[in-house]
């Protein structure tokens, strides 16, 4: 008798079986979500894109220089949340900078070379002309160098007698609302400089650059300390996030 051996047949479970490769592909972990998006972010940039970003990926953009691998996007958030605005980011001391988390040495100096580098630009803007035929310029600077900074300051602008500045000079640096300010210093720095005229400038922390009547008060006894030695002070500028305020411009002096 002949028997004939047949093969046994497929199951359903064999036929569902995956193939090896499939069984590689599936144990591979998913690629980061954020994978590609430095290269497309630079591509934006790089096409002429770079006022259309908004600041938190600007930031990313800077953030890429420091740190050279991961997702700098929730840093870049964070730094904004924590600060307020892209200006106040890079107006922040390297201190402040690095209570964020993710912020270490090098990121906090990448970040205060870019506001030294703005406030260089600004003040090359003021030294080549006049500063009273360059007041949007001064403005600029005075907002650049002032507008975020924690503490109060207060400094003068030294010019010549063509209003050109020989010198911008803090003269003292106080608490978050208070700048001590001594009228003869103020004069005494002028004489020595040969200074004809000065604007005065300080920054409110606040962010409200209106003046206050403490304010009013020290820069009449400045203007009336400088007034008999022919020493004639132009303005004094008030800086604070919410733009610059003009004590001229005011009816303040």
């Amino acid at each position: 008798m002949n028997i004939d051996i047949m093969p046994p047949p497929h199951t359903a479970v064999e036929d569902a079986a995956p193939q090896p490769d499939l069984w590689r592909a599936a144990s591979q972990p998913a690629p980061p979500h954020h994978l590609g998006h430095r290269d497309r972010l630079r591509e934006r940039a790089g096409a002429g894109g770079l006022a259309a970003l908004p600041d938190y990926e600007v930031l990313e953009l800077i953030l890429f220089r420091s740190i050279r691998r991961g997702d700098m996007k929730p840093l870049a958030k964070q730094l904004l949340a924590r600060f307020g605005s892209l200006g106040a980011v890079l107006g922040a001391t390297a201190e402040d900078l690095r209570t964020v988390k993710g912020v270490g040495p090098e990121v906090a100096l990448d970040l205060k070379l870019l506001h030294e580098a703005g406030l260089r630009t600004a003040r090359e803007q003021v030294k080549r002309r006049p500063v009273i035929s360059s007041w949007t310029a001064l403005l600029a600077y005075v907002k650049t160098a002032l507008a975020h900074e924690p503490r109060e300051q207060f400094r003068v602008l030294f010019l010549d007698k063509k209003n050109q500045l020989i010198a911008d000079e803090t003269m003292n640096h106080g608490t978050v609302d208070h700048a001590p300010v001594y009228p003869r210093e103020v004069v005494r720095r002028a004489l020595e400089l040969s200074a004809s005229n000065l604007i005065l400038v300080h920054n409110h922390p606040s962010g409200d650059p209106t003046p206050s009547p403490a304010d009013v008060d020290m820069t009449r006894q400045i203007v009336d300390a400088a007034r008999p030695l022919r020493i004639t002070i132009h303005d004094h500028l008030v800086a604070g996030r919410d733009g610059v305020a003009s004590f001229k411009a005011l009816g303040l002096m």
